[in-house]
């Protein structure tokens, strides 16, 4: 009996990242730490006051123990460190990582859906980027790369991308001769040996903690449009929470001093940073916004003290909202999300929205500028008509309705602000969903980004004869839906859709983009 012939093992030249990666984790750590802390002396001054002099006479022990975690922080962020090392080809990134538990991740550069470029404030003052790839697969299948130096952390995005969109990537040979795993070779030429995949990372050679000398060009870009610091600061006073919140400060205020007991501030205390932090980090986050078109994608950069530059691949947003709150009116603003697969979750939830954001606030043009990056054409059957189409899709109703099927009247007893608004238009590209009355919102699908379909009907809408339609995207927030439609109505579209769906994937381009038209 034979011995089962083995598969080559596939070898790959690993890299580390750069040598102060512990030192910004560290502190990363140390300010949660911190942060963490802050809060809880602010949920109970008193016990927090009395705690300090009952320890005043040890200061020394509370001195050491600081250095103590300090120590044992950075020491670990160092440990990690040097257990991590990453590698590319052109199918996918590995990263392995791990100290006790060793893990190794691969995110195929097939499925990618984005890749963004990531520096915190402690990062930008060193220079260097973190590198976060997201692909198709849920909210944990992503791949952190970090810390890098900014300019090989900007190489590495475009090799990426380059890889992703199938065009093969050229390597320049060290100076030994050798040519880097990954470069495509003439046929019956071989390379130096790479260390096998399954190797330690303190076998990383010497120096594999620079990244690969990649010879791929950054595409080239336009930018379509930029969000003035002055309107963003403008578009969250106009929101009703920021006034809300203002009046219950001054609330604060008039029980503080009528009562002069300041531990009724301290009770509010907690709820008025945290609306004062959410204000801070939406304005912080979206800092400086700016949107650009290259042939890899649509590139996203924003923020003030955290950059963030993504590039999100043409073809990957898988639906688009409009939204429109009631102060936003007078100068016609609009804020524009997206759902990208892959982007479901991972970091906070602040960070999390942002992800999302095409359009942090602009006016209706900018909106729909936004808009066309992602459908350059809906396919309107007279296309000298989808301005109008997108009007009715923004303001309308069904009082003046041309193009969109609305709830019937018997709806209103079940939604009487918005019955006339909710309504659906279909286009030979995309499903388009309207509702609200007063936060307007207009929800977009292409055909071939629907995921599944489904009809949703509760016992008030039965006994009246009404169901929604829902289409199911990836995570994110968008979860597109139209609301109150007659029964008859919503099985025709569901019949309908699902048509449509199946022939928009059945004629859709291939996932690497820039082969589609080789």
């Amino acid at each position: 009996m034979s011995e089962p012939t083995r598969e080559p093992r596939h070898e790959q030249d690993w890299h580390r990242v750069h040598p102060v990666t512990p030192f910004v984790r560290g502190w990363a750590a140390v300010v949660a730490i911190l942060v963490i802390g802050g809060q809880q002396v602010l949920d109970d001054v008193a016990n927090a006051v009395r705690a300090v002099d009952s320890i005043r006479s040890l200061w020394w022990v509370v001195l050491l123990g600081l250095v103590v975690l300090v120590a044992i922080i950075f020491g670990y962020a160092a440990l990690a460190w040097r257990m991590t090392a990453y590698a590319v080809d052109d199918d996918a990134v590995r990263l392995r990582k791990g100290i006790l538990f060793r893990q190794q991740r691969h995110a195929r550069l097939d499925r990618l859906q984005a890749i963004d470029v990531r520096q915190p404030l402690l990062a930008r003052l060193f220079g260097l980027a973190e590198l976060r790839l997201e692909v198709a697969g849920g909210s944990d299948s992503g791949v952190a790369i970090g810390f890098l130096k900014e300019a090989d952390a900007q190489r590495l995005r475009a090799d990426l991308l380059a890889r992703a969109a199938g065009v093969k990537a050229a390597r320049r040979t060290d100076a030994s001769g050798a040519q880097p795993t990954g470069a495509h070779q003439a046929p019956g030429t071989s390379s130096a040996p790479a260390e096998p995949a399954d190797a330690p990372p303190a076998g990383v050679g010497e120096g594999a903690d620079r990244p690969l000398d990649d010879v791929v060009p950054e595409a080239p870009e336009r930018q379509v449009y930029e969000v003035p610091a002055t309107r963003l600061l403008l578009s969250l006073l106009r929101m009703p929470g920021v006034w809300i919140g203002v009046l219950v400060l001054v609330g604060v205020g008039v029980a503080v001093a009528v009562t002069r007991e300041l531990s009724i501030l301290f009770s509010a205390l907690p709820a008025i940073l945290g609306v004062g932090g959410y204000i801070f980090q939406r304005f912080a986050g979206e800092f400086g916004f700016r949107a650009a078109l290259s042939p890899d994608g649509i590139r996203l950069r924003h923020g003030l003290l955290e950059t963030r530059a993504q590039t999100i691949p043409p073809g990957r947003v898988q639906a688009v909202s409009l939204t429109q709150g009631p102060l936003w009116r007078g100068p016609d603003w609009w804020r524009v999300k997206v759902n990208v697969a892959g982007y479901g979750g991972g970091e906070g939830q602040q960070q999390g929205e942002q992800q999302h954001v095409l359009l942090p606030v602009g006016p209706r043009e900018e909106a729909l500028t936004a808009l066309w990056l992602v459908l350059p054409d809906l396919e309107v059957e007279n296309p000298d008509d989808t301005l109008a189409l997108l009007d009715e899709a923004l303001t309308g109703d069904a009082r003046t309705d041309r193009w969109f099927v609305t709830s019937p009247r018997r709806a209103r007893l079940l939604d009487p602000w918005s019955w006339r608004r909710n309504g659906y238009a279909v286009t030979g590209r995309a499903l388009l969903a309207r509702g609200g009355r007063f936060v307007r919102s207009l929800e977009v699908v292409p055909h071939e980004r629907t995921q599944s379909l489904g009809i949703e009907q509760g016992p008030w809408q039965r006994r009246r004869g009404l169901a929604s339609f829902t289409l199911h995207s990836t995570p994110g927030p968008i979860s597109p839906a139209v609301h109150h439609l007659a029964e008859d109505e919503a099985a025709r579209l569901l019949a309908e859709q699902s048509a449509r769906a199946r022939a928009a994937r059945a004629h859709a381009g291939p996932e690497r983009w820039m082969e589609a038209g080789r």
